[in-house]
């Protein structure tokens, strides 16, 4: 299994916005070996906020044809030139393979 992980820091009361985008329907259900999306919110009393994507695969193959795919592509080229939007303060990601997974019983 291989996930990719984005990790957003967010302007307070926005993490709202990414979970929508993020939420909706999509092409990425159906791709081959598309697993899970997991949108998660890291609990704040105040200021900003921090919001998780993880992107199961059943490979890392699958994933590497899901980025050169032309609808991932076209996704993208559509956005060109569009600044991000203002409340998403940092954005940074990584690359996981999974190398153990606990169940419950």
């Amino acid at each position: 299994m291989f996930v990719q992980m984005r990790k957003m820091v967010i302007s307070e009361g926005h993490s709202d916005k990414v979970v929508q985008r993020f939420s909706k329907e999509g092409i990425v259900e159906t791709q081959k070996g598309f697993i899970d999306m997991t949108v998660m919110v890291k609990k704040v009393r105040r200021g900003d906020e921090e919001v998780v994507i993880l992107t199961r695969w059943e490979s890392e193959e699958d994933w590497k044809n899901w980025e050169k795919s032309d609808a991932h592509i076209a996704g993208h080229k559509a956005k060109l030139g569009q600044p991000k939007p203002e409340y998403i303060i940092d954005s940074e990601g990584g690359k996981y393979e999974v190398k153990a997974v606990k169940k419950a019983r």
